[in-house]
């Protein structure tokens, strides 16, 4: 959304068609398995990479790990002028409100390492007749299982369509707020 001319592969594309349609390089140089890796964020324009992880230290570090894996990969078959590198300064927040305020959960997401973007989910229980801002401001909460069993792609699918401007899912009663940086 902040870069709208940048060519963006996510983690349904292969580092080979990455290679291929980002116009990094040769994507036939790469060896056979390596072709099939994913990496969850690649901007051929900008030339970084992310990988996305929940936010904890053992997370972080496999982040690391892929991310240099998947950047070796990468800048060992791009032109001397297209290799790429971790991407830095990605952070944010968005929340999602089911039910009409029945429940809130605030996504957030940072990068404190180059290529590697931490996400965390929370909860807000449900506060009667309270606003979304009286909600967020409320003390964040382990994101019960069941519940993240129970809408996890609808949250995923409601995150999609208010980012891409499209249809609200089926079955998604409520809001997703996307916060705005006036700087």
């Amino acid at each position: 959304m902040q870069h709208p001319t940048s060519v963006v592969f996510l983690n349904t594309v292969d580092l080979y068609r990455i290679v291929e349609k980002g116009e990094l390089g040769d994507p036939e140089r790469l060896p056979g398995f390596v072709r099939r890796l994913r990496p969850d964020i690649t901007d051929t324009r900008l030339l970084v990479l992310f990988e996305l992880k929940p936010d904890n230290e053992k997370s972080r570090e496999i982040g690391r790990k892929e991310a240099g894996r998947y950047l070796a990969a990468l800048n060992e078959v791009a032109e001397p002028d297209k290799k790429l590198v971790g991407g830095t300064g990605f952070e944010g927040s968005l929340f999602l409100e089911f039910e009409n305020g029945g429940a809130l959960w605030p996504l957030s997401w940072r990068t404190p390492e180059p290529g590697v973007t931490l996400y965390r989910w929370s909860y807000r229980r449900k506060k009667p007749n309270a606003s979304w801002k009286e909600r967020a401001a409320q003390k964040a909460e382990e994101l019960p299982r069941e519940e993240i069993e129970q809408r996890g792609e609808l949250a995923e699918q409601a995150i999609w369509a208010a980012y891409e401007g499209g249809e609200r899912p089926k079955g998604f009663q409520g809001q997703v707020y996307l916060p705005v940086d006036y700087r």
